[in-house]
């Protein structure tokens, strides 16, 4: 139950970072009304939805131990100098992410940390990190690897694609939990990322076993 309690908290915490890593770059290529929005706070309040920041979340990590980011932030991309600043909007959340997988993955080589009852939770939340930045950067519409491209697209695909934003988590989950190599191909490059930085698979396996404390 702790663990579960400790990966939830920190998830939560580490989508503000995510968010916010949006609106300071945002903010720095000319969007200021991110400010105004409250978004260049850490204050959980200004990006988190019931559904779309908690209910499904939760749902994703319960299910298969997936970072599903759950909120967001609006920015007004007309106010943006550049397509390059666009796209490094997008390219913020997922970023924030990998920079929390390095640091995780730095706590996890101190011998207090790694000898810790908590070694196995951050294991399992640095696994989160690595899932995070593998899933947003899926050329999805609705997703930060989409929002890479958008600007650099021509309007009509644009138009086309941004129809179809709001059935991306369900496309998500039906290839995820439907689609065999999909999910193995997804996991594999989860694996590759969290090998590359020095975190024990077998340990965030472990997190995870004790984050379903109802099995």
């Amino acid at each position: 139950m702790s663990t579960f309690v400790l990966v939830l908290f920190l998830w939560i915490f580490s989508v503000c970072l995510h968010e916010f890593a949006h609106a300071a770059v945002a903010y720095r290529g000319g969007d200021i009304t991110v400010k105004d929005k409250g978004y260049l706070t850490l204050n959980p309040v200004k990006y988190l939805d019931p559904v779309t920041s908690l209910l499904l979340p939760v749902l994703f990590l319960v299910m298969g131990g997936i970072g599903l980011p759950g909120a967001a932030v609006y920015i007004d991309r007309s106010r943006l100098r550049s397509a390059h600043w666009d796209s490094a909007v997008s390219l913020a959340g997922p970023a924030m992410n990998l920079l929390l997988l390095v640091l995780l993955s730095g706590l996890l080589v101190m011998p207090a940390v790694a000898s810790s009852e908590y070694a196995p939770a951050l294991a399992f939340l640095a696994l989160l990190q690595a899932s995070a930045v593998v899933l947003n950067l899926l050329p999805l519409p609705g997703f930060d690897g989409y929002g890479v491209l958008w600007p650099y697209l021509p309007a009509h695909l644009r138009a086309q694609f941004d129809r179809y934003a709001g059935y991306a988590v369900l496309v998500l989950f039906l290839l995820l939990f439907m689609v065999p190599p999909f999910a193995r191909a997804f996991w594999g490059l989860v694996g590759l990322l969290v090998n590359g930085v020095g975190v024990p698979l077998d340990l965030a396996r472990l997190g995870y076993a004790e984050f379903r404390f109802w099995d």
